[in-house]
């Protein structure tokens, strides 16, 4: 019988199935690590967006426990200052620290320097700002003028000081402008700084009462004649000697006029810059001091007491709202943050502070008005003038610091550009001398 070849048995190729296997794990492998990795950036993001907002995770009765923090920025200047915190050494200047929200009393010190003290309410997720202008407690004094003065006037700009001279010759006596941006020191004639814009030689103007015009390019010179006390007014220019000094006596109530109106529409101007409402409460409760020099506040004295309503809503998150009044007490002096909508008080209520264009005051252009407070130039800070001495004071009413006790001629205080010093009038109570114009160094 013949047989029937046997067919040789097929195998089976499993090649292509492993393949397809290997791949597909592959793939999977790549899926897992991409999520992995995305839920891991996804997990730092958020931790670091919640440690931004002040969570921290603390460890307490041997649980972990997250804790909602608000963050407190320290800076100062100069910089390298020790902070205490409710009176504990806590940290140094140029840091932040994160703490459970709540009132607390921040003190930054720095050797040869006055001590800096503000309260703050720390929020959650609220980034607070403490920020100290440190001044020494031994602030330098130097003279910088060499001859006597009897009595000086900065322009309206805050920039230049006009003086009188009368104790040299009659070329050299008169009226001079130093420009207070320049770095020569001393003050001496015939220096780039200084210019001499009149002479004795035709009138008395060594004796002469000032008063600047508003854009700071003009003055007028008051002289009385000592035989029969009538007035002459002159009209000089501050750039440059006039050799021929313009008489407006006729004409002067006008001049006058023209300068008043200026500083009228100046002031109507930055008013109408505030939103609408504002502006008519300033307009019933402002008797205008002086703007800032950025002119972001309004030092002014409340004209009537009254309720200041909240302008801006919602309120700007991170201020300090522990200085706060918005109860106005008439005859009391206050800030306005324009910005902020931030009102605080500076002084208590006193006797009205008489502004040269009041009609209710009796302050004209050669009689200044004195004002208790003057702006330093970081608008952060303003001069305090009381009981012969030259104080300090922020801007929302904290940290009034003494800066120089010693002898100088009333209200003649004088805030430098920079704000690097401040100038006076003083003999250093030296009865055989006349007053000079001497610096305080404030950094």
């Amino acid at each position: 019988m013949k047989k029937t070849p046997e067919t040789p048995p097929v195998e089976v190729s499993h090649t292509q199935p492993v393949h397809e296997s290997v791949s597909q794990r592959s793939i999977k492998k790549q899926v897992i690590v991409s999520i992995s990795i995305l839920l891991v950036l996804v997990a730092v993001t958020i931790l670091i967006i919640l440690y931004g907002k002040g969570y921290r995770l603390f460890v307490q009765h041997g649980e972990p426990e997250i804790s909602k923090t608000g963050i407190l920025n320290l800076s100062s200047s100069p910089t390298g200052a020790q902070v205490f915190i409710d009176g504990h050494l806590t940290t140094a200047t140029s840091n932040t620290l994160n703490l459970t929200p709540g009132k607390y009393s921040v003190t930054i010190v720095k050797d040869g320097y006055l001590p800096w003290k503000k309260d703050f309410e720390i929020e959650r997720e609220v980034v607070s700002n403490a920020d100290a202008t440190l001044f020494p407690q031994a602030p330098s004094l130097q003279s910088i003028s060499t001859f006597g003065i009897q009595s000086a006037i900065i322009d309206p700009t805050d920039t230049k000081l006009a003086f009188n001279i009368s104790s040299n010759s009659a070329r050299q006596n008169g009226i001079y402008v130093y420009d207070m941006t320049s770095r020569s020191f001393p003050i001496l004639a015939g220096q780039s700084s200084t210019t001499q814009i009149v002479d004795d030689t035709i009138d008395k103007f060594s004796q002469a009462k000032i008063a600047w015009s508003p854009d700071g390019k003009q003055i007028i010179a008051s002289i009385t004649s000592p035989v029969d006390g009538s007035i002459t007014y002159y009209l000089l220019t501050t750039d440059s000697l006039n050799q021929t000094p313009q008489d407006i006596t006729a004409i002067y109530q006008n001049t006058l006029d023209l300068w008043k109106q200026q500083r009228a529409n100046k002031a109507a101007a930055q008013l109408k810059s505030l939103k609408t409402p504002v502006q008519k409460f300033a307009n019933k409760y402002f008797n205008v001091l002086a703007w800032s020099p950025d002119e972001s506040k309004i030092l002014y004295q409340a004209s009537e007491s009254a309720s200041m309503p909240i302008f801006q809503k919602p309120r700007l998150i991170g201020d300090n709202y522990l200085y706060e009044q918005r109860g106005l007490e008439k005859g009391a002096i206050y800030v306005y943050n324009i910005a902020e909508d931030y009102n605080t008080r500076i002084l208590q209520p006193i006797n009205k502070v008489c502004t040269i264009d009041d009609p209710t005051c009796n302050c004209d252009e050669f009689s200044t008005c004195e004002m208790p407070l003057t702006w330093l130039p970081d608008s952060s800070h303003l001069l305090y003038i009381k009981n012969k001495q030259i104080n300090v004071i922020e801007d929302d009413g904290s940290n009034m610091t003494a800066l120089y006790a010693g002898p100088f001629v009333d209200h003649y205080v004088f805030p430098w550009p920079d704000g690097s010093k401040i100038v006076i009038l003083t003999n250093l109570n030296s009865s055989t001398l006349q007053p000079t114009l001497y610096s305080i160094g404030l950094k």
